[in-house]
């Protein structure tokens, strides 16, 4: 696990663009399994940026969404598939038929999960797997308590994460009570992972990511088992991390080793 602590959400999104652009130039038909939340929208803002120029040719990048509410149409302002076509793919010469969604109303919800997984092998697996944290650690909506193998499933949101969604409903009466997500053990069999958080409300999901157990009481700490994953945290959000100034000297002395 690799830990970059950066001054603000700006130089953020940056370092993970970067990153993502860095990959697509070694693998032009990249597999990008996609966040949604307030945390991505800078990365996305800059894909699209670079897609205008250019710089970045979405045309073979395949993209697989990380979770959805159930009980929400693809059409509804609420669901994560109208989220990324509002705040990246109607903007970039992506492909409708490589980009890949869990539905908010499925026929089967078991089919439709154990589909989704064999869609993801298919393709070979997803190259970057790009998440945001919840206050409570949770990746995708494994909520804490998910089994840290768990695979593509329905599951029950918590209050807290119901709260914190509120704002993007008119209420949090409104909020959906259960969801699909990626699963823990999906999640971990990305080539790569990148994990945004910016801000103090994220202090003790980070602090028990990167220095805490691994435990499914925090459902971010699993990252520490995948050889590939970067934490890009912002100065708030690092504060509680006891090795802070560990994690700089490492990251600006990366290109002496």
């Amino acid at each position: 696990m690799d830990v970059i602590i950066k001054k603000n959400y700006e130089e953020i999104c940056n370092e993970a663009v970067r990153i993502i652009h860095e990959s697509w130039e070694k693998k032009k038909n990249l597999v990008l399994g996609l966040a949604t939340g307030r945390t991505p929208i800078g990365v996305y803002q800059r894909l699209i940026e670079l897609n205008k120029k250019g710089e970045m040719d979405f045309s073979r990048i395949i993209t697989f969404n990380l979770d959805e509410y159930l009980g929400l149409d693809e059409s509804h302002p609420q669901s994560f598939a109208c989220y990324m076509d509002k705040n990246l793919f109607q903007y970039v010469n992506i492909k409708r038929e490589n980009i890949f969604r869990l539905k908010g109303k499925p026929e089967d919800i078991e089919k439709h999960c154990q589909e989704y997984e064999e869609k993801i092998r298919a393709v070979g697996g997803i190259d970057l797997q790009l998440l945001g944290v919840g206050r409570n650690g949770h990746i995708g909506f494994n909520e804490p308590g998910s089994s840290l193998s768990s695979r593509t499933r329905p599951k029950a949101l918590t209050q807290s994460t119901v709260e914190a969604n509120a704002s993007l409903f008119k209420n949090k009466e409104r909020v959906p009570r259960y969801c699909l997500t990626m699963g823990i053990g999906t999640i971990l069999d990305a080539k790569q992972i990148l994990l945004l958080a910016s801000g103090k409300e994220k202090f003790y999901a980070i602090k028990g990511c990167v220095e805490g157990p691994i435990t499914a009481s925090v459902p971010a700490s699993a990252l520490q088992l995948h050889p590939q994953a970067k934490i890009i945290v912002d100065e708030e959000a690092a504060w509680f991390l006891d090795r802070k100034d560990y994690y700089k000297w490492v990251y600006e002395n990366r290109l002496k080793f």
